[in-house]
């Protein structure tokens, strides 16, 4: 295979974005690595790979307008890898309406406004890659990160239509949904945690924000083996030789029994109301 040109979001220190790039680099591969503070990522431009600015919420003609510098770097871009975000930590009563909005700005508007920018160029050479790095709170939403479960479910729906409506355009999209890795998400820098002003949430907010505390650098997954695993599912090699790789991909082993705890409680719900879920026709429809 001759070398792929990737483009990546979010890729500051200690996150998914840091680590894409490495593995990217040691397939020899190119690479356009991007964040919103370019001094953060100076040292990824002294391993080889080139360096953007890039504000995913930032106006969709800047936006537009960085993603043409990108393709001008190496003539092309092959894969985009939509990986920047970030964790609002609180109830919905805790949470302002701006923090939501925030949530989704950066989580979900901002990936579109990317992938929006980068769509022409891959319709107009009917190849090239998306890559969304969901979560495992587009499955599951768990208590305390409503914002942020509110985002990942908003993407899954969102990413996925655009799958139908993109892959007979020779476009490939693939979405990925970590678990817990050991990332800087929980870090103080990245999680934005509001504390209860509830007295009813008092406890499990506080049980709540002392487990994220002590979960940073503790989780069970390793980045540096989702990066490699993303890349081998691009490049159709290494574990994805052979295989039929899928649109949807959950990772991590927290992610495996959630997701399939989730998907035969669903399997059983179907069963035991299908005939109400049956039930909702006019008479004059074939059953």
């Amino acid at each position: 295979m001759s070398y792929l040109v990737w483009l990546v979001t979010g890729c500051s220190p200690g996150g998914f974005g840091e680590c894409f790039v490495h593995s990217i680099l040691a397939r020899g591969d190119k690479v356009i690595a991007t964040a919103r503070n370019l001094e953060k990522i100076k040292h990824l431009g002294k391993a080889g790979a080139a360096v953007l600015q890039l504000d995913i919420t930032d106006t969709q003609q800047n936006i537009n307008n960085t993603i043409s510098k990108a393709i001008s770097v190496y003539g092309r871009i092959d894969v985009l890898v939509n990986n920047a975000a970030y964790v609002a930590i609180g109830t919905s009563e805790d949470l302002e309406a701006d923090d939501f909005q925030a949530q989704f700005d950066t989580n979900v508007f901002g990936t579109i406004k990317v992938t929006r920018a980068a769509l022409p160029h891959f319709r107009q050479r009917r190849a090239g890659t998306v890559v969304f790095i969901g979560s495992l709170s587009g499955w599951i939403g768990h208590p305390g990160v409503d914002a942020y479960a509110g985002s990942k479910h908003a993407l899954e729906g969102i990413v996925e239509s655009l799958h139908h409506e993109t892959s007979h355009l020779g476009i490939r999209t693939l979405l990925i949904g970590p678990g817990r890795f050991r990332t800087l998400l929980l870090s103080s820098q990245n999680m934005k945690a509001a504390q209860t002003k509830v007295a009813d949430y008092n406890d499990f907010s506080h049980a709540l924000l002392t487990g994220l505390a002590k979960e940073d650098q503790r989780q069970p997954g390793n980045p540096v083996r989702l990066a490699e695993i993303v890349v081998d599912l691009v490049r159709r090699e290494g574990l994805a030789q052979g295989r039929e790789v899928p649109f949807r991909l959950p990772l991590g082993i927290d992610c495996f029994d959630e997701v399939q705890a989730k998907c035969e409680e669903t399997l059983k719900l179907l069963e035991d109301w299908k005939d109400v879920l049956r039930s909702t026709d006019h008479n004059d429809q074939t059953k």
